[in-house]
Protein backbone atom coordinates (compact mmCIF):
# COMPACT_ATOMS: atom_id res chain seq x y z
CA UNK A 1 0.00 0.00 0.00
CA UNK A 2 2.85 2.38 0.84
CA UNK A 3 4.33 1.91 -2.66
CA UNK A 4 0.99 2.85 -4.26
CA UNK A 5 0.65 6.01 -2.15
CA UNK A 6 4.25 6.92 -2.95
CA UNK A 7 3.55 6.43 -6.68
CA UNK A 8 0.43 8.62 -6.53
CA UNK A 9 2.26 11.41 -4.69
CA UNK A 10 5.16 11.38 -7.16
CA UNK A 11 2.74 11.33 -10.10
CA UNK A 12 0.85 14.34 -8.71
CA UNK A 13 4.10 16.23 -8.08
CA UNK A 14 5.11 15.68 -11.71
CA UNK A 15 1.77 15.93 -13.52
CA UNK A 16 0.21 18.97 -11.83
CA UNK A 17 3.02 21.45 -12.65
CA UNK A 18 3.31 20.11 -16.20
CA UNK A 19 -0.45 20.48 -16.70
CA UNK A 20 -0.55 23.96 -15.16
CA UNK A 21 2.54 25.56 -16.70
CA UNK A 22 3.95 23.55 -19.61
CA UNK A 23 1.29 21.72 -21.62
CA UNK A 24 -2.41 20.99 -21.59
CA UNK A 25 -4.81 18.87 -23.60
CA UNK A 26 -7.32 20.44 -25.97
CA UNK A 27 -10.14 18.84 -27.95
CA UNK A 28 -11.16 20.64 -31.14
CA UNK A 29 -14.83 21.57 -31.19
CA UNK A 30 -16.39 23.16 -34.26
CA UNK A 31 -15.62 23.67 -37.91
CA UNK A 32 -13.80 27.02 -37.83
CA UNK A 33 -10.41 25.37 -38.47
CA UNK A 34 -11.53 22.94 -41.22
CA UNK A 35 -9.73 21.46 -43.11
CA UNK A 36 -6.69 21.76 -40.80
CA UNK A 37 -8.53 20.42 -37.74
CA UNK A 38 -11.78 18.54 -37.33
CA UNK A 39 -14.12 18.28 -34.36
CA UNK A 40 -12.92 15.67 -31.88
CA UNK A 41 -9.22 15.85 -32.70
CA UNK A 42 -7.10 15.75 -29.55
CA UNK A 43 -4.20 18.20 -29.27
CA UNK A 44 -1.48 18.97 -26.77
CA UNK A 45 -0.97 22.71 -26.36
CA UNK A 46 2.53 24.04 -25.62
CA UNK A 47 2.06 26.71 -22.94
CA UNK A 48 5.70 27.58 -22.34
CA UNK A 49 7.15 28.71 -25.70
CA UNK A 50 5.33 32.02 -25.81
CA UNK A 51 6.85 33.00 -22.47
CA UNK A 52 10.18 33.27 -24.28
CA UNK A 53 9.24 34.33 -27.81
CA UNK A 54 6.13 35.85 -29.38
CA UNK A 55 3.66 34.01 -31.60
CA UNK A 56 4.57 33.96 -35.29
CA UNK A 57 2.37 34.35 -38.34
CA UNK A 58 0.89 31.00 -39.25
CA UNK A 59 1.02 29.54 -35.73
CA UNK A 60 -2.09 27.68 -34.62
CA UNK A 61 -2.97 28.91 -31.13
CA UNK A 62 -5.51 28.23 -28.43
CA UNK A 63 -6.80 31.38 -26.75
CA UNK A 64 -9.30 32.46 -24.15
CA UNK A 65 -12.49 33.78 -25.72
CA UNK A 66 -11.84 37.56 -26.10
CA UNK A 67 -15.54 38.29 -25.57
CA UNK A 68 -15.09 37.72 -21.83
CA UNK A 69 -15.91 34.04 -21.36
CA UNK A 70 -12.58 33.04 -19.78
CA UNK A 71 -13.66 29.39 -19.47
CA UNK A 72 -14.23 29.04 -23.22
CA UNK A 73 -11.28 28.39 -25.50
CA UNK A 74 -10.95 29.06 -29.22
CA UNK A 75 -8.45 27.67 -31.72
CA UNK A 76 -7.28 30.03 -34.48
CA UNK A 77 -4.36 30.83 -36.77
CA UNK A 78 -2.16 33.90 -36.19
CA UNK A 79 -2.57 36.11 -39.27
CA UNK A 80 -1.47 39.57 -38.10
CA UNK A 81 1.36 40.62 -35.76
CA UNK A 82 1.82 43.67 -33.49
CA UNK A 83 2.35 46.93 -35.38
CA UNK A 84 1.01 45.64 -38.69
CA UNK A 85 -1.90 46.98 -40.71
CA UNK A 86 -4.14 44.37 -42.30
CA UNK A 87 -6.47 45.07 -45.20
CA UNK A 88 -8.99 42.35 -45.95
CA UNK A 89 -10.97 42.63 -49.16
CA UNK A 90 -12.59 39.97 -51.32
CA UNK A 91 -11.04 37.22 -49.19
CA UNK A 92 -7.48 38.47 -49.66
CA UNK A 93 -5.33 39.69 -46.77
CA UNK A 94 -2.76 42.38 -47.46
CA UNK A 95 -0.27 43.24 -44.71
CA UNK A 96 1.89 46.34 -44.31
CA UNK A 97 4.15 47.76 -41.64
CA UNK A 98 4.84 51.48 -41.51
CA UNK A 99 5.56 52.86 -44.98
CA UNK A 100 6.34 49.46 -46.51
CA UNK A 101 4.17 48.39 -49.43
CA UNK A 102 1.33 45.98 -48.83
CA UNK A 103 2.19 42.26 -49.16
CA UNK A 104 -0.52 39.71 -49.96
CA UNK A 105 -0.62 36.83 -47.50
CA UNK A 106 -0.43 33.41 -49.16
CA UNK A 107 -2.86 31.04 -47.44
CA UNK A 108 -3.09 27.63 -49.15
CA UNK A 109 -4.73 26.15 -46.03
CA UNK A 110 -7.83 28.38 -46.17
CA UNK A 111 -11.24 26.91 -46.92
CA UNK A 112 -13.70 29.28 -48.67
CA UNK A 113 -11.42 32.36 -48.78
CA UNK A 114 -13.74 34.54 -50.87
CA UNK A 115 -15.97 36.83 -48.83
CA UNK A 116 -17.66 40.18 -49.37
CA UNK A 117 -16.17 41.77 -46.29
CA UNK A 118 -13.86 44.76 -46.35
CA UNK A 119 -11.84 45.48 -43.24
CA UNK A 120 -8.79 47.54 -42.32
CA UNK A 121 -7.20 47.23 -38.89
CA UNK A 122 -3.92 48.39 -37.38
CA UNK A 123 -2.63 46.25 -34.52
CA UNK A 124 -1.21 47.78 -31.37
CA UNK A 125 1.61 46.46 -29.22
CA UNK A 126 0.91 42.95 -27.93
CA UNK A 127 -2.08 42.60 -30.30
CA UNK A 128 -2.57 39.78 -32.78
CA UNK A 129 -5.13 39.20 -35.52
CA UNK A 130 -6.56 35.66 -35.45
CA UNK A 131 -8.61 33.88 -38.10
CA UNK A 132 -10.00 30.41 -38.60
CA UNK A 133 -9.00 28.45 -41.70
CA UNK A 134 -12.67 27.94 -42.59
CA UNK A 135 -13.41 31.63 -43.06
CA UNK A 136 -17.11 31.09 -43.75
CA UNK A 137 -17.64 29.37 -40.37
CA UNK A 138 -15.18 31.15 -38.09
CA UNK A 139 -15.86 33.61 -35.30
CA UNK A 140 -12.50 35.37 -35.17
CA UNK A 141 -10.76 38.77 -35.08
CA UNK A 142 -12.94 39.99 -37.93
CA UNK A 143 -15.78 39.96 -35.40
CA UNK A 144 -14.21 40.41 -31.94
CA UNK A 145 -11.18 42.48 -32.93
CA UNK A 146 -7.48 42.05 -32.19
CA UNK A 147 -6.44 39.60 -29.47
CA UNK A 148 -4.15 40.70 -26.65
CA UNK A 149 -1.14 38.45 -26.10
CA UNK A 150 -2.20 37.62 -22.53
CA UNK A 151 -5.31 35.84 -23.90
CA UNK A 152 -3.17 33.35 -25.84
CA UNK A 153 -2.85 30.08 -23.91
CA UNK A 154 -0.32 28.41 -26.20
CA UNK A 155 0.32 26.87 -29.59
CA UNK A 156 -0.74 23.54 -31.00
CA UNK A 157 2.26 21.31 -30.36
CA UNK A 158 1.03 17.77 -31.04
CA UNK A 159 -2.06 16.32 -32.67
CA UNK A 160 -2.53 12.93 -30.96
CA UNK A 161 -5.94 11.67 -32.02
CA UNK A 162 -7.08 10.24 -34.23
CA UNK A 163 -3.80 8.32 -34.70
CA UNK A 164 -4.00 8.59 -38.50
CA UNK A 165 -3.58 12.38 -38.22
CA UNK A 166 -0.93 12.43 -35.46
CA UNK A 167 1.74 15.10 -36.05
CA UNK A 168 4.01 17.65 -34.40
CA UNK A 169 3.17 21.35 -34.91
CA UNK A 170 -0.03 20.53 -36.82
CA UNK A 171 -1.12 23.15 -39.30
CA UNK A 172 2.46 24.22 -40.06
CA UNK A 173 2.85 21.58 -42.81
Amino acid sequence: MFEFVKFVIIAVIIVVPVRMYIAQPFIVNGESMDPTFATGQYLIIDEISYRFSPPERGDIVVLHDPRGNSKKYLIKRVVGLPGETLEIADGTICISTGEAPCTTLEEPYVLYPKTDEVLRVTLGQEEFFMMGDNRAASLDSRFFGPVKRDLIVGRAFVRLLPPTTASFFPGKE
